[in-house]
């Protein structure tokens, strides 16, 4: 059954808040631009947002959707122990819930960070190959160098058990980006436009440096204190927050291609 049949799809909006309805809008529109740049791995993967104003829930996908299927209506609510607070009639044999892991990764940032409103974890074939490497995100490139003090957490298996959660909020520790070691890549921002433009240009980092790596020469390394200057040109005390300007225009090129979004 298709996504877009949704039977709560037009009476959603009406039974919560207009803040949650937009957060609900603006993650459906995360999920479809993830897709849309190339950042998604089937069914995999996950996006949350806090719900606003309610301080332990969080609104996430439903496993068992491609990101390009999700709308507002669509996404499950669910609280910090995993409990569904709210979710739609998918049809007929289609009682999706959250992904395991998805619930475990996001739940445990949620509840460490109030200040993080939003959260993406992905497996791109970029972000997975630096994983691996031990050398981790190179520094060499402006881009990459918004990320000089990205954190790295080693990989312990998949991430099912709520045991789990307090080492990989230690490893996340106060930066907004992190590499999982031979798994993938997070963000955990203040917001969905801020979470991701971080994203995106971790993810243009990633593939920049198995670029240069790929081309059998020697890289140009930098001085660290050129690094840590260009770092701190990026910090927010310094500008306005990521995505500000990004977010509207990423809003109409996806009205453009498809509003289902917003249902």
């Amino acid at each position: 059954m298709s996504v877009h049949a949704l039977k709560t799809s037009s009476t959603l909006r009406s039974k919560v808040s207009p803040e949650e309805w937009q957060a609900r809008v603006d993650l459906a529109a995360c999920y479809r631009l993830m897709d849309l740049y190339g950042m998604t791995d089937l069914i995999a993967n996950h996006i949350s947002v806090r719900v606003p104003g309610e301080h332990d829930a969080f609104l996430i996908n439903a496993y068992g959707l491609l990101y390009e299927e999700i709308t507002a209506s669509s996404l499950l609510k669910i609280d910090h122990e995993g409990n569904i607070l709210a979710k739609p009639d998918f049809g007929p044999g289609l009682d999706y819930g959250p992904n395991r892991a998805g619930f475990v990764i996001h739940s445990a940032i949620h509840m460490a960070k109030p200040d993080v409103g939003c959260v993406i974890h992905t497996h791109t074939w970029a972000g997975m190959a630096v994983s691996t490497m031990e050398c981790g995100l190179l520094p060499n490139t402006q881009t990459s160098m918004r990320f000089a003090h990205i954190s790295y957490h080693d990989y312990e298996g998949v991430v099912i058990d709520t045991a789990l959660r307090q080492a990989l909020v230690n490893d996340l520790g106060d930066n907004n980006a992190l590499i999982l070691r031979n798994h993938g890549l997070l963000v955990a921002c203040a917001t969905i436009p801020e979470a991701f433009n971080a994203m995106h240009r971790l993810e243009l980092s990633c593939k920049t440096q198995i670029a240069a790596m790929s081309c059998n020469t020697k890289l140009i390394d930098l001085p660290a204190d050129v690094v840590e200057a260009t770092y701190q040109n990026y910090q927010p005390k310094v500008r306005r927050p990521f995505g500000v300007l990004d977010w509207p225009a990423l809003l109409r090129k996806l009205d453009r291609i498809d509003p289902s979004f917003r249902d």
